[in-house]
């Protein structure tokens, strides 16, 4: 036989029947359910307070019941959640967080169940949003209110590089098989003003943020020189550039830091990707129309700090400072 969930009515001729003094199986008889079926309907539903039964507040959790069957809180348990939101408000990503985390709290979950969580907590109904109110979505790269497929972005027109062409660096370098590679880029403050210099070493990922005085040769040749002085010489084989101003002094680069320069195709900067992406996760920090003249060295070096402990993929998630250290002791 078929089983239905107990009717309003029916819990309402329960009442009556407890009310009655009447045994359990009389109230099945009458109802055509089995005993166990009513013993168990009156167990669950005796508040510890009065123990009294009481059919419409027993039929509102039935049905509240009914609605969230099947359904549990993302990301399995409360550890991992917390891991998972300290995690994000240090601005790693998903996938970064989903690849430590097995290392770090012995726990594994995917980065497609992370951003889940994050996007789905925010629908109506949702338990988390009523016990955790803070909105994840705003710690992502891209901070959209929804999940949107990526687009695709036109080329411009390709001009001819202001140095050694991109396409004469060794093929070592576009395999990351050493350590040593690196790419530099000038990320701007407000109003086109000098902001920061970037390097990021390719194979390790460890990124170096210099604030520049002035837009020129001379300032960007000052900065890579100052960051690589304490650079060993095995680590400072080839730096990229773009074809910005601030690099066509690029004999005096190789001089000073004694790495051989090369330049993008204009327009192409996927050939720099670290760097972009690198300079992405910088302006998480720092957005577009900063004014880096209001921002003191010590924050620049905090947050140089915090990218480079960060776990990345490609280093079977390991931080670009334990990558960097593990090359500076071979």
């Amino acid at each position: 036989m078929k089983y239905t969930h107990f009717g309003v009515e029916e819990r309402e001729k329960i009442q009556a029947g407890l009310w009655a003094k009447r045994s359990i199986r009389s109230i099945a008889e009458e109802l055509c359910r089995s005993p166990s079926s009513v013993s168990r309907e009156i167990r669950r539903n005796l508040p510890h307070e009065r123990y009294m039964y009481t059919p419409r507040l027993a039929h509102e959790k039935a049905l509240k019941k009914r609605k969230l069957r099947g359904r549990t809180l993302r990301l399995k348990n409360r550890t991992i959640r917390s891991y998972v939101r300290q995690h994000l408000r240090l601005r790693w990503s998903p996938e970064q967080i989903s690849g430590r985390m097995k290392k770090d709290i012995g726990e594994t979950v995917s980065h497609e169940a992370i951003y889940q969580f994050i996007f789905a907590q925010y629908r109506i109904g949702s338990p988390d949003l009523r016990t955790h109110g803070e909105d994840l979505r705003w710690y992502l790269r891209c901070k959209r209110r929804r999940r949107v497929p990526k687009g695709q972005r036109k080329c411009q027109r390709v001009l001819k590089p202001m140095g050694i062409s991109i396409d004469e660096r060794p093929g070592v370098v576009n395999d990351r098989e050493r350590v040593g590679d690196w790419e530099g880029d000038t990320v701007e403050s407000k109003d086109h003003k000098p902001g920061i210099n970037t390097l990021v070493e390719r194979k390790t990922g460890l990124l170096f943020m210099t604030k520049i005085k002035a837009k020129t040769s001379v300032a960007t040749v000052g900065a890579m020189a100052y960051r690589f002085r304490s650079v060993p010489e095995r680590l400072k084989q080839t730096v990229t550039l773009d074809n910005g101003p601030e690099n066509r002094d690029w004999q005096k680069i190789e001089e000073m830091t004694k790495a051989k320069c090369f330049f993008a195709h204009p327009y192409h900067s996927w050939e720099r990707g670290t760097n972009e992406n690198t300079n992405g996760l910088i302006r998480d920090y720092f957005p577009k129309k900063t004014d880096f003249d209001m921002i003191p060295d010590e924050t620049i070096r905090a947050v140089e700090l915090e990218i480079n402990s960060r776990p990345r993929k490609r280093l079977n998630w390991q931080s670009p400072l334990e990558a960097w250290g593990v090359a500076l002791t071979c």
